[in-house]
């Protein structure tokens, strides 16, 4: 007896335990609905939409509402009071006007509600074009292009239909189908009850299939930006695609999410099967009820021909809006999704490129003391590096591929912090100048040699932020050994690039880069594997371009090829994230293995014995 009380004295511990749980479940849902809400509600708040303009749209839309509750009353006196005799001109243009007077209130409340909405979705964006231009580079390490992109264009595009094409038929809705039963029960409280009794027989099924929609459509979103990133990626490099043969593969990876995609499209088809057929059984069992129930009242007298007139089309207005509502909670719940992403960038720790000082002195010693570094999650890609880089000098990190030389580069131009150590130039860590100031110290010049869409001239003055002026495009051409290549071209600066510069050689991007950095004149110069994609002959011109672009700068140089950097002031060997030599090249042959080793692979050396000759004689 005991052992059973203690039983279901657990079980009902169990149950109680579980209810709990469901209910605290159910408590952090409505919880994070609020949330939602009240997020969703913040972020319209923020993108300041005009509110006189707003209210008189809102003013117009229920004043169009309100005047088509009229309507029935006066389709009612004239059904109850038709003959020709008492038909008056006055009543024909009074009809009249209340339409036109509808028509115009309803035009004008939806173009200015389209206008507020036009506007806040572009006030959006702008904010988040802002906000994407100024996230860290560790950003988009973490998050896919396409992505981003549809987070740009198709959840703002849904806040801007939620606002322009729903919000309206929402409160208008509401206003409607009060309206309408406020009336209703006014004129004949019985066949309303009898009316509205079908309406919870309706919400038992439609309220699940609303469920059901919306979750289709979030799956739907996902699946959109996974498609739109695919396509970006794809597409942005369908060179090395077809130079792969990768075609085939590719079109399996789209084919899969297109196919994902017609899923989606297929279940929200079912469910819109059930819904409409559904909405219209519910009408015509309205239209049954009213008509039959009504019929008979009106054969006993308790109810006018035109009251029945009007029962009809007061059903209209409470059918028709319902529709409207439910539309509005399904493309609210998508908004939420889409403004749950949204504020997701906008929340995003970002770059602060105004505080700290500007910079002085640019000719000091940059000096990196004790730097490591490690991406987030990752082993440590640099560990205790120290090193210093004399102004006017130049300085080369060699060394195997893999070892952290690029990632240095980074953390020079602060598109990352260390996670241990400083670096700093002069006396004062690079921390403590804005960002702008010190990345305006920096010329850089990388083995892709980005280029943007457009023409020549805009390449070379991209970044810039004055009027520059032809004599000076034509020195830095020069300088950089382009003005021969571009003077032979039809447009000269005015040619298209293409996008990413495609229509021109590795070795014309090169020297376009190379003049983009002597308009900017930096005083620190960073060369990363500048010339390790081009043939002997482009890489002789560039060469000398790149020695008139060092002229006079302190440059720090990532390269290969020893060729390039046999004359540096100073060599720093990187392996595996540590340093494990500098000097110059002399002393590095000498005193480092495998820099002797890289030294006659690249060189040439057919004796490396003999290197060792000058120490031993020493």
């Amino acid at each position: 007896m005991d052992s059973n009380n203690s039983t279901n004295l657990a079980v009902n511990n169990t149950n109680k335990a579980g209810q709990g749980s469901a209910q605290s479940e159910e408590v952090k849902q409505g919880k994070g609905e609020t949330a939602n809400w009240r997020a969703f509600l913040q972020l319209i708040r923020n993108t300041k939409p005009s509110i006189p303009l707003l209210t008189l749209a809102i003013i117009m839309s229920v004043a169009s509402t309100i005047v088509a509750l009229v309507i029935p009353l006066f389709t009612k006196n004239l059904v109850d009071g038709f003959s020709l005799s008492n038909l008056s001109w006055s009543q024909i243009g009074g009809i009249g006007g209340i339409f036109i007077v509808q028509t115009i209130a309803s035009g004008l409340s939806i173009y200015m509600l389209n206008r507020i909405g036009q506007k806040i979705v572009a006030n959006l964006r702008e904010r988040l074009w802002k906000k994407l231009l100024v996230l860290p580079v560790s950003y988009y390490d973490n998050h896919r292009t396409g992505e981003t992109i549809s987070r740009m264009t198709n959840d703002t595009g849904v806040v801007k239909s939620l606002i322009a094409e729903h919000t309206t038929g929402f409160f208008t809705g509401i206003i409607s189908i009060v309206g309408s039963i406020i009336v209703l029960f006014y004129m004949d409280w019985q066949m309303t009850t009898v009316m509205l009794a079908i309406i919870p027989v309706a919400a038992v099924f439609l309220v699940p299939l609303g469920r059901q929609m919306f979750k289709i459509s979030k799956g739907l979103q996902a699946e959109t930006a996974s498609f739109t990133t695919v396509l970006t990626q794809v597409l942005s490099e369908i060179r090395l695609v077809k130079s792969s043969n990768a075609e085939a593969r590719e079109y399996d990876s789209g084919n899969k999410r297109i196919e994902s995609l017609f899923g989606f499209g297929l279940k929200e088809a079912k469910v819109q099967a059930l819904i409409a057929p559904l909405m219209f059984f519910v009408i015509m069992m309205l239209l049954v009820v009213i008509v039959g129930y009504g019929g008979m009242r009106v054969s006993s007298g308790a109810l006018t021909a035109g009251e029945l007139v009007a029962f009809i089309l007061y059903l209209i207005q409470i059918v028709m809006p319902m529709s409207q509502i439910t539309t509005f909670f399904t493309q609210f719940q998508k908004t939420i999704g889409a403004t749950e992403r949204i504020v997701e960038i906008l929340d995003s720790e970002e770059e602060d490129h105004t505080t700290g000082k500007s910079v002085e002195h640019a000719d000091q010693p940059i000096t990196v003391s004790h730097v490591s570094f490690a991406y987030e999650k990752g082993d440590a890609v640099l560990s205790d590096i120290s090193f210093r880089v004399e102004p006017d000098s130049v300085t080369a990190i060699v060394g195997p591929s893999g070892g952290g030389k690029t990632t240095l580069f980074s953390l020079l131009e602060r598109y990352y912090e260390p996670t241990a150590g400083l670096i700093k130039l002069g006396p004062d860590p690079i921390g403590s100048f804005s960002l702008h100031a010190w990345r305006s110290l920096f010329g850089y010049v990388s083995q892709e040699s980005p280029l943007i869409a457009g023409t020549i001239r805009d390449n070379i003055c991209y970044g810039l932020d004055r009027e520059v002026s032809q004599e000076e495009l034509l020195q830095a051409a020069k300088m950089a050994y382009a003005d021969l290549f571009i003077g032979e071209l039809p447009s000269g600066f005015e040619t298209e690039v293409g996008e990413r510069g495609i229509k021109l050689s590795g070795g014309q991007r090169q020297r376009i880069a190379i003049a983009r950095a002597l308009l900017r004149d930096p005083k620190i110069l960073m060369l990363d594997e500048a010339t390790s994609s081009l043939d002997s002959k482009s890489e002789v011109v560039v060469q000398e371009a790149l020695k008139n672009l060092m002229a006079g700068r302190t440059t720090i140089v990532i390269a290969h090829r020893l060729s390039t950097v046999v004359d540096a002031d100073q060599i720093i060997f990187v392996e595996k994230g540590t340093i494990t030599g500098s000097g110059t090249h002399a002393e590095l042959l000498q005193s480092h293995e495998l820099y002797r080793e890289f030294a006659t692979q690249q060189l040439r050396l057919n004796d490396p014995a003999a290197i060792s000759l000058p120490q031993e004689a020493s």
